[in-house]
């Protein structure tokens, strides 16, 4: 698959003169409130109207969703408002119901994009469609996957394309439900980027106080646009109730947020970035120098743990200096979150030097 302008197409088409907004319900719960939430959000920047049909839960027991009479009810709000529908789809007979009841988004959740199998099976049910078909990252930070995913879509004959962004599972304690490595993101951007990109803050984050934070960043970044739960009344929500915003909360957020140009367009701006740039040149080159510099220190830390017969990992040691720097981060205005990140890799890379000096 190669990066087209064409793949911007279905976008373009809405001819927006803000991002490109999905919003709604995390899951349709009765047709009244599917109905009461698309109408409050009709004559909005809602381009589509969402609502999870089927809810695939991490353990049984559950709210699974209400089934295909769900999509009766979002017939009946897309006659009544306008607004374009959209659901996740897991099986081909997921598809099989969307397609017949006219759903105009799908997209593949992030447990499916995970199993090729199963999107094999939705883009063989999907073959040569029209309707916006959309994938989320899978669960675990594989950019192969989420990329790989498109590609089976695309190879099925599926033109209008795009991908979501809700973040990754991690078994550390963060501040975000699903933390975003946004540097994965950014680098498919970079692959394909006219491949439409969106962010979903709600499972990103999971808290709704955070969206307009997430959503920003992302638009900061040059996303194209947002899917964002929202519910008439969130705090009493069949699902995900802590992510959800009300109608009103999601108008607020819409207004508060800042719409960066792509690029600056005057000298004056020209200029300043370019020193401040050059800048972070040479800045680059000072921290790869000082990088080297410590891996050489740790190949002669190897070399005392090789005459001494002493295990490369110690813990303790590890521990001590991982404390230290989240400490002296902060001093310096760096997050707990990134010195951990860094100071891993630096670690692993460490460990890689020294070990090569032990089995040598």
């Amino acid at each position: 698959m190669e990066n087209k302008k064409e793949m911007r197409n279905w976008l373009n088409e809405f001819k927006l003169d803000h991002p490109f907004v999905i919003a709604g319900p995390c899951s349709a719960e009765t047709e009244e409130q599917v109905l009461k939430i698309a109408h409050e959000l009709k004559d909005s920047d809602v381009s589509v109207f969402r609502a999870g049909i089927w809810k695939p839960r991490t353990r049984p027991g559950g709210f699974e969703g209400v089934g295909e009479i769900g999509l009766k009810w979002l017939q009946k709000a897309k006659a009544e408002t306008g607004l374009l529908m959209g659901t996740e789809v897991a099986t081909a007979a997921h598809c099989k119901l969307a397609l017949e009841h006219d759903i105009d988004v799908l997209w593949v959740g992030a447990r499916t994009t995970a199993n090729p199998f199963a999107v094999q099976e939705i883009a063989d049910t999907l073959k040569g469609t029209d309707k916006i078909v959309l994938v989320k990252n899978p669960v675990n930070p594989d950019m192969a996957l989420w990329l790989g995913g498109v590609e089976r879509l695309y190879a099925a004959g599926i033109k209008n394309l795009g991908v979501i962004h809700r973040g990754f599972s991690t078994y550390q304690k963060t501040k975000y439900r699903n933390i975003p490595e946004w540097q994965i993101a950014i680098e498919l951007q970079n692959k394909f980027p006219d491949l439409p990109l969106i962010i979903d803050p709600s499972h990103i984050t999971g808290n709704r106080e955070m969206i307009l934070e997430v959503t920003q960043e992302a638009l900061d970044l040059n996303y194209d646009g947002m899917i964002i739960e929202t519910h008439i009344d969130p705090d009493n929500a069949w699902s995900d109730a802590a992510q959800q915003v009300t109608p009103a909360a999601l108008k607020q957020i819409f207004k508060d947020l800042k719409i960066r140009k792509v690029s600056g367009d005057t000298p004056d701006y020209e200029n300043k970035m370019s020193k401040l740039r050059a800048n972070i040149d040479v800045l680059d080159g000072n921290l790869l120098d000082l990088l080297g510099k410590r891996m050489e220190v740790a190949k002669q830390i190897g070399q005392v743990k090789k005459d001494g017969n002493v295990a490369i990992l110690q813990n303790t040691r590890w521990n001590e200096i991982l404390g230290k720097m989240i400490l002296e981060g902060e001093k310096r205005g760096l997050t707990e979150e990134f010195v951990l990140k860094m100071f891993k890799a630096i670690h692993q890379e460490s460990i890689g030097h020294q070990e090569k000096v032990i089995n040598s």
